[in-house]
């Protein structure tokens, strides 16, 4: 097993496309430009930390040098894709566990040649992507977990760690904080921390029987794949998303109860997109919108309410009316000191395949028209981009004034011929 991440990813993208960023601090911020969520290692030299607002650190960004970035996820997930390709000219069994994380199968390879496939494989995805990786090696992901984490820290290693060497193994271990193992939060090390668990090595030494009674058995399966006994396998499928949520902080804030609805009918348009490209339908959606606790003297209000729809669907349309309506029931006009809003959203779950769902004997939505319409919807925004084709209800895209901020956004090289670089002879 081996478990393969970029480096400090989000920004590592970013390098990719201006060499000018190499050697130089990096942050990309969150939506709304509002915190940092990637640094590279020239950033963190500087003290900046993850989820550092961006008000209190711009003055040291500007005093350091350090290159700011709003989050480009069309750039990010399309990056992903790319190293995912590569991965799988090395494995044919991959699991991507996230944005910049993917298990690799390596049974078939014989343990003497797994490091030098992984050497090969750090510097095919470098040389074909740009991308730089560091990959861990274990009998077990919560082994290839920890063998990447210290890949990362050690330089020496030169971006590899075996842990199924058994000296490696041995070595490691005892010297790793156990607060580095996948799997162990606050919570727990705080009980493990009271039994004198110190490093991995001691926690695998536990008798997993009495820990179950205080971690779970979450926590008796990582002592047994700290032993090499594989409790999790690789999820060469994904599995059945089990809800879906769309939730947007504004980049303004909003006072008016026909922009609050534009704003949620927006977000019922996208999440009408994720269940169809998935093939799911919902029969309830829950709206809820609430003001910024930032606001210091302004009034508070947060709201919440769940519509119900007559039947599983996943008809943009259909979606849209049940979210206005949770705006309609739940809205209050404002006194003397109007509420400002900053973020609303529709969050539904017990998601089923629209193709095995109850049809209602009441109030049955037409599904020989909506199929149509959809889909013709959706293919017009794969073909020209999302958002070329809405409901007149979300409002267009370019005159959304509540629409989240990117005002430092790089160009999406990789998906818009009209962003691509320009090279002047």
């Amino acid at each position: 097993m081996a478990l393969i991440d970029g480096n400090s990813f989000y920004c590592s993208c970013e390098r990719v496309f201006d060499p000018r960023l190499a050697r130089v601090p990096v942050i990309v911020l969150s939506n709304n430009d509002g915190c940092a969520i990637a640094r590279t290692s020239e950033a963190k030299a500087l003290g900046i930390r993850m989820g550092d607002p961006y008000f209190k650190i711009r003055d040291l960004c500007r005093a350091q040098g350090v290159r700011v970035f709003s989050s480009n996820y069309t750039l990010y997930g399309d990056m992903s894709g790319r190293t995912n390709a590569v991965y799988r000219q090395f494995s044919p069994q991959v699991e991507i566990y996230s944005i910049d994380e993917s298990f690799l199968n390596l049974t078939d390879v014989a343990p003497a040649l797994r490091v030098e496939l992984a050497r090969d494989l750090r510097a095919t995805v470098r040389a074909w992507t740009g991308i730089p990786t560091c990959v861990g090696i274990g009998s077990t992901k919560t082994l290839a977990k920890l063998a990447n984490h210290i890949a990362k820290t050690v330089p020496d290693l030169g971006g590899v760690c075996d842990l199924t060497d058994p000296e490696a193994y041995a070595h490691w271990l005892c010297r790793i904080s156990v607060a580095e193992v996948w799997g162990i939060g606050r919570a727990s090390l705080a009980k493990l921390d009271a039994m004198g668990v110190e490093s991995v090595a001691d926690l695998r030494d536990l008798d997993p029987r009495p820990v179950r009674k205080g971690l779970t058995v979450v926590g008796e399966r990582i002592i047994h794949e700290l032993r090499g006994l594989a409790c999790l396998p690789l999820e060469l499928v994904p599995a059945r998303r089990k809800g879906c949520a769309v939730t947007r902080s504004f980049s303004g804030r909003i006072e008016d109860r026909a922009t609050l609805e534009e704003a949620v009918a927006a977000h019922a348009t996208r999440l009408g997109e994720k269940l169809r490209r998935e093939g799911l339908g919902t029969d309830h959606v829950t709206v809820f919108y609430h003001t910024s606790e930032h606001d210091r003297g302004a009034p508070m209000r947060s709201v919440s309410t769940t519509v119900s729809l007559p039947e599983h669907s996943s008809d943009t349309l259909a979606l849209i009316k049940a979210a206005r309506h949770g705006v309609a029931k739940t809205w209050r006009e404002p006194g003397e000191r109007p509420w400002r809003y900053s973020k609303a959203g529709i969050v539904t779950n017990d998601l089923v395949p629209l193709s095995h769902s109850p049809r209602a004997l009441i109030g049955a939505l037409d599904r020989e028209r909506s199929g149509p319409l959809m889909a013709a919807m959706d293919a017009c925004n794969a073909r020209w981009g999302r958002g070329a084709v809405v409901p007149a209800r979300a409002g267009l895209v370019s005159r959304r004034e509540w629409n989240t901020k990117f005002e430092m956004r790089t160009p999406r090289y990789t998906t818009q011929v009209s962003e691509l670089p320009v090279a002047w002879a």
